[in-house]
């Protein structure tokens, strides 16, 4: 996919920067670099039983999860919820979410971030540890640290 500013962005099935991380596959299909900063797109995949994000809060930017397969539980500041294909939660930056996969299939969801930027904190926590880190809760809190964004 080229970058540029004079022609729209087009990005193929199965395209983009994968990110694989704490047993979720982030398949980024649009990043910042690509698209100004305005957003970045991801397509992911969580397995059975994987928690993808302890509740926390970003504090300057806003996510978007919408289902496409499976049953996504997700922590919505209230508690939490098991939705399906279709639905939507609109994570808008100072509110408390997460979500995990509590049920017995793959999910398959997308999840657009704006502005972007937040691709970067997937980006360092890979390279750690491919390079022999292992993930806590710790570790996370620190990375997630360098992107506004705590724990809830």
């Amino acid at each position: 996919m080229a970058d540029t500013s004079e022609r729209a962005l087009l990005s193929a099935p199965g395209e983009g920067e994968l990110i694989d991380v704490a047993g979720v596959a982030h398949l980024f299909r649009l990043t910042g670099g690509q698209t100004g900063g305005r957003f970045a797109f991801e397509e992911f995949r969580l397995e059975p039983g994987i928690v993808g994000a302890r509740p926390h809060v970003h504090e300057r930017h806003d996510e978007y999860f919408y289902v496409l397969d499976g049953e996504l539980t997700l922590h919505n500041g209230d508690g939490e919820t098991s939705v399906g294909p279709g639905h939507l939660l609109a994570a808008l930056r100072g509110t408390a979410h997460g979500f995990r996969n509590a049920g017995t299939e793959p999910v398959r969801a997308l999840c657009l971030y704006t502005p972007a930027g937040y691709e970067d904190y997937f980006r360092e926590v890979h390279a750690a540890v491919a390079a022999g880190a292992t993930v806590t809760d710790e570790l996370l809190t620190e990375f997630r640290a360098r992107h506004h964004t705590r724990p809830s």
